[in-house]
């Protein structure tokens, strides 16, 4: 599964032609810090960590284009701690407002789960979506939610975040 999803999303990311005009502020390589509430197996904590991205124009409303991200979490259900958190998706967006966008996501999800003494690497297919603000052409504030679906018949992994960046 691991293998067919991180294909797909090169695939996506070579064919994309950059055919239209930016949908400037939101094209370009862009990084940024995300922290908010997390929620696993009905345990809840606070998630934080960072993310990269690069969005093409594909007309001058819509953007598309990979992302990565990393993140912690301080989520515990019965003695069981959420841990690492490393996602790789695709994110689709519309432009809403000069300076407001519209997007969703989808891709792979890599988790670690800690057990007293050793722990446990969950996979699964992470789906979400939220806004961005451009608050200057290089700085923004997003708003999203992100959930995540383990194989195995683990359950999912619910999360709401906010992150400031910057775009390069």
């Amino acid at each position: 599964m691991k293998t067919a999803i991180l294909a797909a999303i090169a695939a996506a990311t070579v064919s994309v032609p950059a055919f239209a005009q930016d949908a400037a502020p939101f094209t370009g390589p862009r990084a940024g810090v995300t922290a908010g509430f997390d929620k696993i197996q009905g345990g809840e904590g606070a998630s934080y960590g960072v993310s990269a991205g690069y969005d093409l124009a594909v007309t001058p409303n819509i953007t598309f284009g990979p992302e990565v991200s990393f993140s912690d979490s301080t989520a515990d259900f019965g003695g069981i701690d959420a841990s690492r958190d490393l996602a790789a998706s695709v994110r689709l967006g519309y432009v809403l407002t000069p300076q407001l966008l519209a997007f969703g996501k989808v891709g792979y999800a890599n988790s670690r789960i800690e057990i007293p003494g050793d722990h446990q690497t969950l996979e699964g297919v992470r789906y979400g979506g939220g806004l961005e603000y451009s608050v200057t052409p290089r700085t923004y504030v997003s708003a999203e939610y992100q959930r995540t679906e383990y194989e195995g018949n683990f359950g999912g992994r619910d999360a709401a975040v906010v992150g400031v960046g910057f775009r390069f």
